[in-house]
């Protein structure tokens, strides 16, 4: 038996976050929470802190990071209005399937719940905390901490990837017992592969006239089966926000939302994997004639628009490498279906291009200044939004996107996370509106602290600019709360310590960007004047192109 060591409550928690493979937290420190930070203090060597200068953006980093490495991370702030301002993050990270581990303080364990006045106190924050995590649980003694360490960890990495809670009262910090050394959290193992559900799958796919695949984020480790079965049926492959990267871009079967649209009008059989399929279920009409096959790891997601035709319960990398295998026996010639393929694709992009040409030619230069491994990090701007179905994404988990959520002002905090977890192996860029910039404006000054390069571009059309064409095209130019006064982001960045930069066209931009990139000590600010833009709503809600589905 592995021999004990008398610890508290806080130094247990920093050898159990060491034991799961955290090298990184993300924290804002705040007296509840005083013992855990003294117990990090020791531990620097094998543990640093990237401290923040907003809780939101400690939960943002941390998102980041897990986004952008697949792996677990972790974030600390303190109870109340500390977790309350990380919430919007953790939101982002539960819709977004991120696996984020989130340490709170709370007031002292014999007060939570009684409303006696303690600092930081609020009602119910183990419910709102259950609200927006996969698992989470109260530390009440020192000795449980092993064991709701593991469990946190094991619901991280086991079926659907979510974030988890852990609350410790602030008098629980500084209490010892006995503690056995740690070890890594074994994940619970998916279902076994339905080799029956596979082979009627298989017969499905390789009878299809008109096959089209669906990817999203839970396809990420399946790239190499994805390709290979629509390779095998000359089916195209669409991916919207979190899906972006698991097809090259470059493959001619990849396409993204608006010509994985025209696919859906005419496909007879769809393979869904890993992903909620929100707008093609929901808005573009399913019929008798459509059979879907779903893969997903979480059993839910299977059935919340009705029964599939066949449904794979389990992890999308072993169920995939198994129907790949089969489809060679069922499968059928598809005469021209490849030449179709590439007439609707030229088609579309070329609409595209005619009707959104000045957001196309900044994603050019986007595209030309990032690196094939660099990481893009999505904003609630008009750049982004044309991103999210033209940019060119070449591999996995370097397109972020805050899917459902559509967080704004998630972008950069998010960013940095990215970046402190790829470290040198990869470059990353956050692109952001003015308006959802000012949201985290602050983390520059992390970003410089940290000495951590990310390049940050924003386009700068002094309004929620969004929200402003809605009122002018669609409430009579009835504008209210939508136009702001903006700093001068390039003297703002520089008073910061930052690089900064303005770009006026996108081929300054694109020059802008590779100086950024070349800046290895800290970060750029790049500022893009511009002026409204033409709407890429057209490309992106897509209107029903198959009769209501039928009960």
């Amino acid at each position: 038996m592995a021999a004990t060591k008398r610890m508290n409550t806080a130094e247990a928690l920093v050898e159990g976050l060491i034991a799961n493979g955290i090298g990184t937290l993300y924290a804002l420190p705040g007296v509840q929470n005083d013992p855990f930070f003294d117990a990090l203090f020791h531990a620097q060597d094998r543990l640093r802190v990237v401290h923040t200068r907003h809780e939101q953006a400690t939960g943002y980093m941390a998102l980041g990071a897990a986004m952008a490495t697949g792996q677990p991370q972790a974030m600390c702030v303190v109870p109340g209005p500390g977790f309350l301002n990380a919430a919007s993050a953790l939101a982002t990270a539960y819709s977004g399937n991120a696996p984020v581990l989130a340490i709170l303080g709370q007031v002292p364990l014999h007060e939570i719940g009684r409303n006696t006045g303690a600092l930081h106190e609020i009602v119910g924050q183990s419910e709102i905390l259950r609200t927006v995590t996969k698992w989470s649980s109260l530390v009440r003694a020192p000795g449980e901490v092993p064991a709701l360490v593991a469990e946190a960890f094991r619901q991280m990495r086991s079926g659907r990837p979510r974030p988890a809670g852990l609350e410790v009262p602030m008098d629980i910090w500084q209490r010892t017992a006995a503690i056995a050394p740690q070890h890594a959290a074994e994940p619970i193992a998916p279902p076994p592969v339905d080799e029956d559900a596979v082979e009627e799958a298989a017969k499905l796919l390789g009878k299809a006239e008109r096959p089209l695949i669906l990817v999203g984020g839970g396809a990420h480790g399946a790239r190499e089966a994805v390709r290979t079965i629509a390779e095998a049926l000359t089916a195209p492959v669409m991916a919207f926000r979190m899906g972006r990267g698991v097809m090259d871009s470059r493959h001619p079967l990849d396409c993204t939302l608006p010509v994985g649209h025209r696919f859906w009008a005419e496909a007879d059989v769809v393979l869904m994997v890993g992903t909620r399929a929100q707008n093609p279920l929901m808005s573009w009409g399913v019929d008798s004639d459509l059979k879907i096959i779903r893969v997903d790891i979480d059993a839910e997601e299977m059935t919340r628009h009705g029964l599939p035709t066949v449904g794979l319960h389990g992890d999308a990398a072993p169920i995939l490498a198994a129907l790949a295998d089969r489809i060679g026996r069922h499968n059928r010639a598809r005469p021209g279906r490849a030449e179709h393929v590439a007439q609707v694709k030229a088609e579309v992009m070329g609409r595209l291009a005619d009707r959104l040409a000045p957001q196309l030619a900044y994603v050019r230069a986007i595209r030309e200044a990032l690196p094939e491994n660099g990481v893009f990090v999505d904003e609630l701007t008009q750049v982004s939004y044309v991103a999210r179905i033209t940019l060119p994404v070449y591999r996995p988990r370097t397109f972020l996107a805050s899917g459902l959520q559509g967080t704004l002002g998630w972008g950069f905090a998010t960013a940095l996370g990215a970046k402190v977890a790829l470290g040198d192996s990869a470059p990353v860029l956050s692109v952001n509106g003015d308006g959802g910039f000012m949201f985290n404006v602050q983390e520059l000054a992390t970003a410089v602290h940290h000495r951590i390069p990310v390049v940050a571009v924003v386009f700068n059309d002094r309004a929620y600019g969004n929200v402003r064409a809605m009122q002018k095209h669609n409430f009579g130019n009835r504008l209210i709360a939508s136009e702001l006064t903006n700093p001068d982001f390039v003297r703002l960045a520089e008073s910061f310590g930052a690089q900064g930069l303005r770009a006026r066209t996108p081929e300054e931009l694109r020059a802008a960007i590779e100086r950024g990139f070349a800046t290895t000590d800290g970060p750029t600010l790049i500022e893009v004047p511009v002026g409204e833009m033409p709407s890429p709503w057209g490309f992106i809600k897509l209107p029903q192109v198959r009769p209501a589905k039928r009960n």
